[in-house]
């Protein structure tokens, strides 16, 4: 491409890449909770955590020009159905790495889930990368948990 051509090309602002950045579809982070299965207990660290933590990619045509926008994860928001939410910088982890979790004080049924916040930055016509002003949060699906109580029985050796 000859100066000329390139002066012509529109200049793309970071307001326009925002509000693509927004417009554009992100991974909802997929909820795991430990113990699996769809059940816990009351009163016992129920894990909780999410692999959706790889920055993500896509392409755009703005101006003609070639413009790649990535979304990075940078927090999350825990909600765990009863009431109580947390918020991390962490995506947890599986056990035995208990990094977010939540006790359940009553039984019954809850619908957690997690929100992702992403932080963004672009690059139009492959030159350097510049940071997306603003965040975006994603709104992750509930998973089905129940809570259940369990009373403990001592077992002895009979005689």
């Amino acid at each position: 491409m000859t100066p000329a051509e390139e002066a012509e090309l529109a200049v793309i602002t970071p307001a326009m890449v925002q509000r693509e950045f927004q417009r554009l579809s992100w991974p909802a982070a997929r909820l795991e909770v430990q113990p699996p299965d769809g059940q816990t207990l009351i009163n016992f660290d129920t894990n909780f955590f999410t692999r959706t933590t790889a920055a993500t990619t896509q392409t755009v045509t703005l101006l003609g020009q070639e413009v790649t926008i990535e979304a990075r994860p940078t927090s999350y928001a825990w909600q765990f159905g009863d009431g109580a939410v947390l918020e991390t910088s962490s995506p947890g982890s599986p056990y035995p790495d208990l990094d977010v979790t939540h006790d359940y004080a009553d039984p019954g049924a809850v619908s957690p889930s997690v929100d992702t916040t992403y932080e963004g930055r672009y690059r139009v016509n492959g030159d350097a990368w510049q940071t997306i002003p603003g965040s975006l949060t994603v709104s992750g699906e509930p998973v089905d948990l129940q809570v259940r109580s369990a009373s403990p029985q001592l077992v002895g050796a009979q005689d």
